[in-house]
């Protein structure tokens, strides 16, 4: 991994996220990935190897998107 770019090392890491993601959030984890996709590759990595940051993360997404939601309703 450390030969690849910064952007094939996004699209790596993406690719691993995903399937975590979907896990506990299919219908949004298209949507949730790519929000975490604009954290840098250290913080990812790091989600990567602890499910509790990745699940902090991951909520702290679904609030925002939420919320976006919520906005856009009323």
């Amino acid at each position: 991994m450390a030969a690849a770019s910064p952007q094939e090392q996004k699209q790596i890491i993406g690719k691993r996220l995903y399937p975590l993601i979907q896990s506990t959030h299919p219908d949004e984890a298209g949507k949730i990935t790519g929000m975490l996709l604009e954290i840098d590759n250290a913080e990812l990595l790091h989600m990567l190897e602890s499910r509790e940051a990745l699940a902090d993360k991951t909520q702290e997404v679904v609030s925002v998107l939420r919320a976006h939601s919520a906005k856009e309703k009323s």
